[in-house]
């Protein structure tokens, strides 16, 4: 027998399959609407090039993933995710061949600073190192919801983490480790003289240490495939190819939560506000290559990592977000790639491997940045663009027609850039509330941001509960 639906979940990325997970782990009737024919969102894999080759259309590298507590309380890998971890979850190189590293052993991180500033990273980081399980449960969350959970330790990070990253790199003395704490803090994609992200920065310093910057095994389709496993044992039931755009097309529910940007929850359930003051960041230029040989890295310790930050100095790092913050492409852009078939061989051809790399442009831009992203890895990979068999080329426009939550090409599903890396998508106590008691947001764009990690799925699973609980919610619009 199925059971009536009491929960309806619309999108069926990481956040809304765990807020469908846990919802039906509570006995709740539930049914997930996606427009694609997969679940995934942000987390799928494709052929996007060419046969045999696996690309991830958005997120390939999951610190937060792996060191999820909720995806930890899940039997993800009895549903097939396993996690592959490269020699080195991250590289920073530079242009003469040398390059700074996040190791999983804090020492070799360190040591590729220089000695100089070995030793006050290693007084940076000592407080929190082996303690991310304890950090994760009180920085994945709303920063005002109640009292942290390790009091001792959380106030500790919070002394670092207020400060923009521009004044804790600038602690260190030579280039490469304030190269690292750029390239970490531009996944905020905001300016590094911005509040927290100096916070920001760190959290993913001390994720890879703990838990490292691991791929999904055969791509990232594998986390939304195991999410999409343990809720079918659970008793939800998933609809895909279904493109919702009102209310009226679902069943009758008690509870109705959005996996999606503000503007499409505000469009399909007509919560009048929802996305008012809701402000979308710079957008994603995209590129994934099919190649014919691994990339030709000047610094070895490159070819180790998972993911390698392209970015010269500080200096230019925070040039480029400054420029595409204030609406203009960056001439020298910052660019983030990921070669996962360097540590996963299932991923490509024998012998071939698949490429992810992306810089930041103007949300809405209509240029073309492949020269000036193709310049940049080759300043690092003398030689890369010979061993390119096929590319397949995103832009916003793009990458919005694919996953319609990515207003303008944001991949952050709103802007993360100073404060709004807290207060998501606008001030509210329960930010998974809406006017309506019967709708709620469950997407990045609620805390505790971008990633493949569930927590915004885990929060919004919470309030649900909390209001059915309590009695208030009924169907959407005549509560």
């Amino acid at each position: 027998m199925t059971r009536a639906t009491d929960v309806v979940v619309i999108g069926a990325g990481p956040n809304g399959l765990t807020a469908a997970v846990e919802l039906a782990g509570a006995g709740l009737g539930v049914e997930v609407y996606e427009a694609a024919r997969t679940v995934g969102g942000g987390a799928r894999t494709e052929e996007l090039t060419l046969p045999g080759f696996r690309h991830d259309p958005c997120s390939t590298a999951h610190p937060f993933g792996a060191g999820s507590p909720v995806f930890n309380s899940l039997p993800l890998a009895a549903h097939g995710l396993e996690w592959v971890h490269p020699d080195l979850p991250m590289a920073h190189p530079f242009p003469d061949g040398t390059a700074a590293v996040l190791s999983r052993d804090v020492n070799e991180t360190a040591a590729s600073f220089g000695a100089r500033d070995a030793a006050l990273y290693r007084r940076l980081v000592r407080p929190f190192t082996g303690r991310w399980s304890e950090l994760a449960v009180d920085l994945l969350r709303p920063q005002w919801s109640g009292l942290p959970r390790h009091p001792a330790l959380y106030a500790r990070f919070g002394t670092v983490a207020g400060l923009p990253v521009r004044a804790l790199a600038h602690r260190f003395q030579a280039d490469k480790a304030r190269g690292l704490f750029a390239g970490a803090a531009a996944h905020l994609v905001g300016p590094l003289g911005g509040l927290v992200t100096a916070g920001g920065a760190l959290a993913f310093l001390l994720a890879g240490h703990d838990v490292g910057w691991p791929f999904a095994r055969g791509g990232s389709q594998a986390v939304s495939d195991a999410l999409a496993a343990v809720l079918t044992e659970r008793g939800g039931v998933i609809r895909t190819g279904v493109t919702v755009t009102s209310l009226a097309q679902l069943p009758p529910a008690r509870a109705y939560v959005f996996d999606t940007s503000p503007t499409a929850l505000a469009r399909i359930a007509g919560v009048r506000g929802a996305d008012r003051g809701v402000r979308y960041g710079p957008a994603a230029f995209k590129i994934d290559y099919a190649l014919d040989g691994p990339v030709p890295w000047t610094a070895p310790q490159a070819a180790r990592a998972g993911t390698v930050h392209l970015g010269a100095t500080f200096e230019e790092v925070g040039a480029s977000l400054k420029a595409v913050t204030e609406g203009r492409p960056a001439d020298v852009p910052f660019v983030l790639t990921a070669q996962p078939s360097a540590f996963d061989p299932s991923r490509a051809p024998e012998g071939k491997h698949v490429f992810w790399a992306y810089c930041h442009v103007p949300n809405g831009w209509s240029g073309d940045a492949t020269g000036a992203l193709e310049r940049q890895i080759e300043r690092f990979a003398p030689g890369f663009t010979d061993r390119v068999l096929a590319r397949a080329v995103s832009g916003p426009a793009e990458l919005a027609a694919r996953n319609a939550n990515y207003v303008g090409g944001d991949i952050a599903c709103g802007s993360a850039a100073g404060l709004r890396a807290l207060i998501r998508p606008k001030l509210r106590r329960v930010p998974y509330t809406t006017s309506d008691p019967a709708v709620f947001l469950c997407s990045a764009a609620t805390p505790p941001g971008p990633g493949v990690h569930g927590m915004s799925g885990h929060h919004a699973a919470r309030a649900v509960l909390a209001r059915l609980r309590a009695g208030d919610a009924g169907p959407a619009g005549r509560s």
